[in-house]
């Protein structure tokens, strides 16, 4: 006959068994989208970003790179141009997965605080490049944040509390991500 203190110490094992299996489950991602709409034919131009830049298959794809630039500056950007969801919250552990399903290429860059970008024609009004974005694609730094039309980019290992996301070339693709 088995004592109830074997039993006891089987079922405590069998809970902290069952505890650690929970814990070591790895956490489903959470997924953010670059949105934007550059229409082909003038991202493309010659005087512009040069052929094949603008990869956009979305119908109705419109945004100018000419009014791209003139909204931006106006203070009043593209708001097509974005990261979906706005805000996002997540628990401690949870990967964020980016995917760039625009029509060119973006960056995923966790900034201090928002400002902007190193296209400083795609500044807001009295707007100045932030210092994560500082010196764009020729620091790694920035580079290894860039996710190219439909490419993604991994963040992992965000501490509790909010972390501020933006695209370092189009500034105003904002995002808050809170870290419970």
């Amino acid at each position: 006959m088995t004592s109830p203190f074997v039993k006891l110490g089987f079922a405590v094992a069998c809970f902290l068994f069952v505890g650690m299996m929970d814990h070591d489950k790895p956490s489903v991602p959470a997924q953010v989208v670059a949105l934007d709409e550059c229409d082909p034919a003038t991202f493309n131009a010659a005087n512009a970003a040069g052929p094949g830049f603008c990869k956009n298959v979305a119908l109705g794809a419109s945004t100018q790179f000419s009014t791209l630039f003139t909204e931006a500056q106006g203070g009043n950007p593209d708001r097509k141009w974005d990261f979906e969801p706005d805000t996002l919250t997540v628990d401690e552990g949870t990967p964020i997965i980016a995917v760039d399903q625009g029509g060119e290429p973006h960056t995923f860059t966790e900034v201090a605080q928002f400002g902007g970008g190193f296209i400083g024609g795609l500044n807001g009004p009295n707007e100045t490049t932030v210092p994560e974005c500082a010196g764009g694609f020729s620091r790694v730094e920035v580079a290894r944040t860039r996710i190219l039309q439909g490419s993604q980019r991994q963040v992992t290992g965000l501490s509790k509390g909010e972390h501020l996301f933006q695209c370092c070339i189009h500034p105003w693709m904002r995002m808050k991500v809170e870290v419970k």
